[in-house]
């Protein structure tokens, strides 16, 4: 045993890169989570918190929050402004940076709010299986990961590094929705279903905008690496644009038109004109049926036949 304690010693010191030891600012991701749902048990008061609300009860229960919130977000910040930046930031002026940072946040949480409803309005209203914004807020997976990167994005806007994506990561973890935290969201955004979208970093949607599972809103490469950090390379989707499942949008220069809509399985890396319909071409089905092959395709207005001989 001491043979192989010494070799995985040795190990770390030869792959530092997956080390992290002797580090006085390590960030506790445990702690991260934490603040996370403490601050959504603040955005949607009674739905996720044990004991039951009163009118009475609702100001002492919000209070605790927010000190627990900003004593345990401070600390978060102050590591992970420290982890970036080294010597180049005192202890001092992190704390104080952190603190204010800390202090911006939590004055945005009644706005994060009035996204959020807004939300959920959208999600109830654009879902006919939804019995009422409870059930939404209880069980809607693209819900859950809008409101975690409501919370990440601001964060992220306030330079806070790393914290916000360990947000989005665990809601993508739980979801299989992944939202970068620095994507600019507009107002009444709905993802139905949800598993398996990906939206990336400089993405631009814009408002009451709808897409469903399997969605991506990437970059058209990422070859370049680091070497294309700060640079625009995702879309933009104006106003009232829907996107059924599985479209693939791609590239930083590609604009979906305001109030288009994206067929399923479309592939696009250039822009949409506005009030534009994007469909692949119609599929072709064979059934064999003793003897002959029927051929449907499956058109706008139901299914076209032709039969031919097997």
């Amino acid at each position: 045993m001491d043979g192989l304690v010494t070799s995985i010693l040795e190990n770390y010191k030869e792959y530092p890169i997956i080390s992290n030891i002797d580090s006085e600012n390590h960030l506790n991701r445990e702690v991260i989570i934490e603040i996370l749902e403490n601050v959504r048990k603040v955005l949607f008061p009674g739905y996720f918190s044990q004991k039951k609300l009163s009118g009475d009860s609702v100001k002492y229960y919000v209070g605790d929050l927010l000190e627990d919130i900003q004593y345990n977000l401070t600390k978060q910040v102050k590591k992970a402004l420290k982890y970036v930046s080294g010597d180049s930031l005192s202890e001092k002026e992190a704390r104080e940076k952190a603190e204010k940072i800390t202090e911006q946040f939590l004055k945005r949480i009644p706005d994060i709010r009035c996204m959020l409803a807004k939300d959920v309005q959208a999600a109830y209203d654009g879902d006919p299986a939804a019995y009422n914004t409870d059930e939404v807020i209880f069980s809607y997976p693209g819900v859950f990961a809008i409101s975690v990167n409501r919370i990440a994005h601001e964060l992220f806007l306030l330079g806070v590094p790393m914290i916000p994506r360990i947000m989005t990561e665990y809601a993508h973890n739980l979801t299989g929705i992944d939202i970068h935290p620095g994507a600019t969201i507009g107002e009444y955004f709905f993802i139905d279903h949800g598993t398996g979208v990906v939206v990336g970093e400089t993405t631009t949607i814009g408002n009451n905008v709808k897409i469903y599972q399997g969605v991506t809103l990437g970059a058209l490469s990422t070859r370049g690496g680091q070497s294309l950090r700060s640079t625009r390379r995702h879309p933009t989707l104006k106003d009232n644009v829907t996107v059924y499942s599985g479209a693939s949008i791609l590239g930083g220069e590609t604009v979906i038109g305001e109030g288009a809509v994206i067929g399923s399985n479309a592939f696009i890396t250039s822009s949409v004109p506005d009030q534009t319909r994007v469909s692949i071409k119609n599929p072709e089905l064979k059934f064999k049926v003793r003897g002959s092959v029927q051929t449907q395709e499956l058109g706008q207005e139901g299914f076209f036949d032709r039969t031919e001989n097997d």
